[in-house]
């Protein structure tokens, strides 16, 4: 074997030392997080440390993208990341000790620091990266060590004896320290996520019935095919949110805390808003990340209590204009005072979506819904505190990464269907799709087809003006390619706005332009 093969093969095992100093660093990390401190994972850390510094465009990238699957996409390529890293880690410490090492030791200081930044930190938050980095470095060390002895034998000349009992001990090593890393990583994964289930814990709570229930009304929903459901199954509802991981709370433990500019503190519990008794609302939710004819908007029925009577037991003082909300994993958001307060508006707790307790990724066991806004600055999840206080003296997390504090929804329409790219047959075809105005309602929707006039499209029975409705127009197709325009005016007479905006500051506008192929 030429001296340049053999190179390679040691580089190559070099790579492999590395990737077993990454798997033992990760593994024994895990475990303690699992024994000490369960917030404490370091790639999950790392990771919500990396959601938090991406500059807004990447962030809008990776939802417009990834959609739903954007933290996949972002634990995939943080997976790769470590892989690379471990990899050179593995190689530097072979040809240049202790280089490897003090790589090693340098991503598990920042590990640490993600973890002990973060809002959930406990005080034993430090022990899993620390005792992860101490157990990687070791494996790295001695890996290096016993690979660079395999060379030394091998390059010497010495006999194929000891040169085989050299690459035994190094082989033996990895392997070893590999396949241990491997089943105590897993195994301490599999062990936390089955533990600290909410899911399990969500499946046997039992909500007691709503005071009053939501009244769909006749004609509330249009038999078109392809259009969206006058209520969004909760497996199809959207989420987008800063959590890498769902937080796994227990209602038994989960408190709420209400204090800032008020006149008493007020701590409740999960039984004391039940006590309070829950009402249904129908309230259609939109993301401000939503573009013009993107399906970031789903409308639920949700039940819980009036945040306004949450409100009224600690008393807001005079001079507070804003409830900045906290969500249990550090996320808050700036809701204006007036939205939780206000008679007229249905602001609530929700405690269940479509007739279940939330489900884990929309928040439980408990989340903001404030009709009106989007969803960045009113519909927090998995919230415990309600901090009042002023617009002047806080800031919450899309603030300063430059979205507006303050997002009142834009009104807006969506094609359904046809859709783009989905060729129809020539004669009557429907063409319908949603709208929502909450708040306010919507007044009517308008469809242009190839520029013409603008021809009124028939309405649903809308549930409530918190809520979307539905529209269709019949229209007769004719071979060729044509453009589909929408348009949505309110019940203040308002028409949506023509001109097309980004989603940044306050959210997106224009109406949607579809391209319809007729065969």
């Amino acid at each position: 074997m030429s001296t340049h093969t053999t190179g390679k093969r040691f580089y190559f095992w070099a790579a492999v030392s590395g990737l077993v100093g990454g798997a033992v660093f990760l593994a024994i990390a895990e475990l303690a997080a699992l024994l000490f401190s369960s917030t404490s994972s370091p790639i999950l850390a790392v990771g919500s440390f990396v959601i938090d510094i991406v500059p807004r465009p990447l962030k809008e990238f990776a939802i417009s993208t990834f959609g739903e699957y954007d933290k996949i996409a972002l634990l995939a390529g943080l997976g790769l990341a470590v892989v690379i890293a471990s990899a050179i880690a593995g190689v530097l410490e072979y040809i240049r000790p202790p280089l490897g090492v003090i790589a090693l030791v340098l991503a598990g200081i920042l590990s640490g620091a993600a973890i002990l930044t973060r809002a959930e930190a406990t005080a034993l938050a430090f022990l899993p990266p620390l005792l992860g980095t101490l157990a990687g470095a070791a494996i790295l060390f001695f890996l290096g060590r016993r690979l660079r002895a395999w060379r030394d034998a091998h390059l010497s000349g010495a006999d194929a004896r000891e040169d085989g009992l050299d690459r035994r001990r190094f082989l033996l090593m990895t392997g070893i320290a590999g396949v241990s890393a491997l089943v105590v990583g897993v195994a301490a994964r599999t062990v936390s996520a089955a533990t600290a289930s909410a899911d399990a814990i969500r499946r046997a709570l039992k909500l007691p019935a709503p005071k009053s229930k939501v009244t769909i009304p006749s004609g509330a929903e249009l038999d078109v095919k392809g259009i969206s459901p006058l209520i969004t199954p909760n497996a199809d509802f959207y989420r987008v949110d800063t959590a890498l991981t769902v937080p796994n709370i227990d209602p038994s433990t989960w408190r709420l805390v209400i204090d800032g500019m008020v006149d008493k503190r007020v701590e409740l519990t999960f039984q004391d808003l039940l006590d309070m008794g829950l009402d249904e609302y129908a309230i259609t939710l939109t993301c401000v990340s939503n573009e013009v004819g993107g399906n970031l908007v789903g409308n639920a029925i949700w039940q819980g209590v009036p945040l306004r009577d949450v409100l009224k037991m600690a008393g807001p003082k005079a001079g507070a204009d804003m409830i900045l909300s906290t969500s249990i994993d550090g996320y808050t958001a700036s809701t204006p005072l007036s939205a939780g307060t206000d008679e007229n508006i249905d602001a609530i707790l929700a405690v269940a979506m479509n007739g279940e307790p939330l489900p884990p990724e929309h928040g439980f066991p408990v989340r903001m819904v404030i009709p009106g806004l989007y969803g960045y600055v009113s519909a927090t999840k998995w919230v415990t505190e309600l901090k009042i206080t002023t617009f002047a003296d806080d800031q919450a997390y899309w603030t300063p990464r430059g979205y507006s504090a303050e997002a009142p929804i834009k009104f807006s329409s969506r094609v359904d269907t046809p859709k783009s790219g989905s060729p129809v047959k020539a004669g009557t075809v429907p063409i319908a799709g949603v709208a929502w105005a909450q708040t306010v309602g919507i007044e009517r929707v308008e469809v242009s087809i190839d520029n013409g006039e603008w021809m009124p499209a028939k309405l649903s029975n809308p549930i409530n003006k918190d809520t979307w409705v539905q529209w269709v127009l019949e229209w007769d197709a004719t071979p060729g390619t044509h453009y589909v325009a929408v348009r949505a005016i309110n019940k203040n007479g308002d028409m949506q706005v023509e001109e097309r905006a980004a989603i940044a500051p306050n959210g997106s506008s224009g109406w949607q332009r579809s391209l319809v192929t007729v065969s």
